[in-house]
């Protein structure tokens, strides 16, 4: 009895010392593939402020939170089960699902474009002079929501395929890590850019010198920063949806558009090789931004040609 008894022990702790390591390698599985996805992250950090562009400061903490709980539906109820049954069922049809998603960034990022040199009203000060604040407030969200959709898409495919050969279960455990984590990350920069004007404002009563210095310096540098951002926001959505197009096509052996861009990144990296990696990234970057501005524009004007007729 004894040793059966000690046995018994030992083939729990070797169940134990199992779950331990099995976990230890979700975890590790988890950070890689978060952060093979931080391109897209810091495309979804630049992109989410200018949804809250012209909204009153006490509503912006809320709208984020609201955009964020949508971020997080987006990738636990729909993007991670799709992913999974992609993956385990279809997963040819990832390449062109993904490429749908980078056509309607690039429209929407070309759409912005247009406005801009039209001298199209901005969004919040039509919707006040034609809806109340809850109805510009619901645009806001619903907008920065739908752009999240597929930013989010990408993100989570992007990681399923660095967990591609693990078990299901394992691919399910760290695609909701990330879904997390990423979430968090991504409105908690957003939460803190936004109100960093406040935060400057607060900074510049206090008795310290330094501290008052500081604070105005934010003050001042809110306006900027915030334009800074929604261009970059729209240069970001021209470069991953492009990049989803430039994958695809290479996905499907369409390598003409991919190989030129992968040809001309290789020749500017090979003639400055002290800082050819980022020379590379610079040029494939441009490139994909170039597809995703012909691709966003050829769909702006179908769409204007469909609408007049």
């Amino acid at each position: 009895m004894p040793s059966g008894l000690i046995a018994l022990l030992d083939d729990v702790a070797g169940i134990a010392k199992l779950t331990a390591s099995s976990l230890d390698d979700v975890a590790a599985a988890a950070g890689k593939a978060g952060s093979k996805a931080a391109g897209v992250v810091i495309d979804d950090t630049a992109v989410t402020p200018r949804y809250v562009m012209g909204l009153t400061p006490d509503r912006e903490l809320p709208i984020i939170w609201k955009i964020a709980k949508g971020s997080l539906r987006n990738k636990l109820l729909f993007l991670l089960p799709a992913a999974l049954v992609l993956s385990a069922v279809a997963p040819w049809l990832l390449p062109p699902l993904l490429m749908l998603g980078g056509a309607f960034l690039c429209f929407e990022a070309a759409e912005k474009l247009l406005e801009a040199v039209q001298g199209g009203h901005d969004l919040a000060e039509e919707a006040l002079e034609t809806h109340s604040s809850v109805e510009l407030e619901d645009q806001k969200v619903s907008g920065a929501i739908r752009t999240d959709f597929i930013l989010s898409g990408e993100i989570m495919a992007i990681a399923l395929g660095t967990v591609a050969t693990e078990p299901i279960w394992e691919q399910a455990i760290i695609l909701v890590v990330v879904a997390f984590l990423i979430t968090a990350g991504v409105y908690g920069v957003v939460g803190f850019i936004v109100k960093m004007d406040d935060i400057g404002l607060h900074l510049a009563e206090r008795r310290s010198a330094g501290a008052r210095m500081l604070g105005r310096a934010m003050v001042k540098a809110m306006p900027v920063l915030m334009g800074i951002l929604s261009v970059v926001g729209t240069a970001a959505m021209l470069w991953v949806g492009g990049g989803l197009i430039v994958h695809g096509l290479h996905e499907f052996h369409w390598d003409l558009i991919p190989g030129a861009i992968h040809h001309v990144a290789a020749d500017a990296a090979h003639g400055l090789p002290a800082i050819a990696p980022a020379v590379e990234w610079v040029v494939n970057a441009v490139g994909a931004g170039i597809v995703g501005l012909i691709v966003g524009g050829i769909v702006v004007a179908a769409l204007h040609l469909f609408k007049k007729h």
